[in-house]
């Protein structure tokens, strides 16, 4: 077992199994687990063939680190995107695309919860470095909730050769920064648009935030100076959603 990658949830296990099922090799339930969620998952595995076992919760616990909910997936390597996959998925698009790209997001809770977010804001893609950003491991999975298996999570060599790569096909570079002199509700992001956020902390480095059309701040009220990466983006891509949506 030791060349599969686990996934554990109700959510990520069943997402997985919807939508690419075999790469789902075994289902571990824990013992005494009959709730219909649990059940639900059981169908689905059974439906694409896929063996199902019971074991101790103890045995559940020693295979991952983390709240599994009584269901563990033994699942074949993840997938992710190269830049390549960039092109077709623009090519594909309906209306302006809406990209998302991670400069430095190490926290595998954020960029789960970066992935769940861009998954319901209809982002076509994330983009992240191949060095120095988390991975899609089992613990992104598990917070991204379904969404890690249904958006594409592209990695790249450059950022910056990326975005200006993305910049010659019409797209607006738009970077989050706290120095900024607009707030993101002023930018207007109905066009094709790249959302760039910045590391907590350090923000984007410096030929990222070069290269950006745009830079906007979130207006903060409180004593705290900023947000949550996780939260920030949300922000930022509801924006555009409501600005794409009055349009």
């Amino acid at each position: 077992m030791s060349q599969w990658e686990m996934v554990y949830g109700i959510h990520a296990v069943e997402a997985l199994l919807r939508h690419h099922p075999k790469r789902v090799k075994q289902l571990w339930i824990a013992e005494g687990r009959q709730e219909p969620r649990i059940q639900a998952v059981v169908t689905l595995a059974d439906a694409a063939r896929v063996p199902v076992q019971t074991h101790s919760r103890q045995s559940l616990d020693e295979q991952v680190d983390g709240v599994h909910q009584g269901i563990v997936a033994h699942v074949s390597p993840s997938q992710i995107w190269g830049e390549a996959m960039l092109e077709e998925l623009l090519d594909r698009a309906e209306g302006p695309p809406l990209l998302l790209m991670l400069d430095g997001v190490t926290d595998p809770h954020n960029l789960g919860a970066c992935l769940r977010t861009a998954d319901a804001a209809g982002v076509q893609a994330v983009i992240i470095p191949k060095d120095k950003s988390a991975s899609l491991n089992a613990t992104v999975r598990k917070v991204a909730c379904g969404a890690a298996e249904v958006i594409p999570l592209v990695a790249v060599t450059n950022l910056a050769r990326t975005l200006e790569k993305l910049k010659k096909r019409g797209l607006w570079v738009v970077g989050t920064a706290g120095e900024a002199e607009q707030d993101v509700y002023d930018v207007d992001m109905t066009g094709p648009t790249v959302l760039v956020m910045g590391a907590e902390g350090k923000g984007m480095r410096r030929l990222t935030r070069e290269l950006c059309d745009f830079l906007v701040r979130l207006p903060m009220s409180g004593s705290v100076s900023s947000l949550n990466v996780s939260v920030a983006t949300g922000v930022c891509l509801f924006e555009a959603v409501r600005q794409r949506r009055s349009r």
